[in-house]
Formats: C-alpha cells, sequence, structure tokens
C-alpha cells in the first residue's frame, strides 16, 4: 500500500501493525437474470414523484449505466445514488417493461 493512502495513523509501536486499506471493494455485478430489482414510486417535497429502481448488485459503474439508459428511456432526468436509480416521474411500467425485456427481474413494491 503506499503512503498516501495511509490516513488515521501516525506512529504505532505494535511490530505486526497492519495499515488497512479503508476503501471498500465493490461487488461484481450480477447477470441480469440474477438481479431482483424492485421499482418504487416515492413523492418528494412540492408534489413531485420519482421512479426508484432498488436492488441492484454489482459496481457503481455499471449501476450508472443502467441509470444512463433508463433515463434516456424516459426521456427524463434522474440520479444515481444510495445504490439506486431515480428517475423523475411516474415511469414504473416502462421502467418494468424495458427491464424484463432485458432479462433483469423485475416487479412493482411498495403502495
Amino acid at each position: 500500500m503506499s503512503k498516501k493512502n495511509r490516513t488515521g495513523v501516525v506512529f504505532s509501536t505494535n511490530p505486526d501493525f497492519e495499515y488497512s486499506d479503508s476503501s471498500e471493494d465493490e461487488p461484481e455485478t450480477l447477470s441480469p437474470n440474477q438481479q431482483d430489482l424492485r421499482i418504487w414510486l416515492d413523492r418528494k417535497g412540492g408534489g413531485k414523484v420519482i421512479t426508484v429502481v432498488k436492488g441492484f448488485i454489482g459496481t457503481n459503474t455499471d449501476l450508472e449505466a443502467l441509470g444512463k439508459q433508463l433515463k434516456a428511456l424516459c426521456g427524463t432526468g434522474g440520479t444515481v445514488k444510495d445504490h439506486e436509480v431515480q428517475i423523475q416521474g411516474d415511469h414504473r411500467e416502462k421502467v418494468i417493461n424495458w427491464l424484463t425485456g432485458k432479462n433483469y427481474k423485475a416487479k412493482k413494491a411498495g403502495g
């Protein structure tokens, strides 16, 4: 490990001390037929609704790519944060149809 990644410890008298890397390993992306996605409708302030895709298991890069495809499909904005894709508006049916067409397991969740 390079010295630049060592944070929090200045000096240790323990001869067996090992610096730990605080970065988490991302889980490997599962194939679409192994993913179990849930599509939620969430209400934000001001009466706005968003479609939320939860349950993706994989790297952030792959999740962002999926989010970009879903935003383009719906023709609207959105974001990828907290391990979920958020799309502006109520696009649950369109998102579910597209995901099942790509061999993802996806279904509506919530109320």
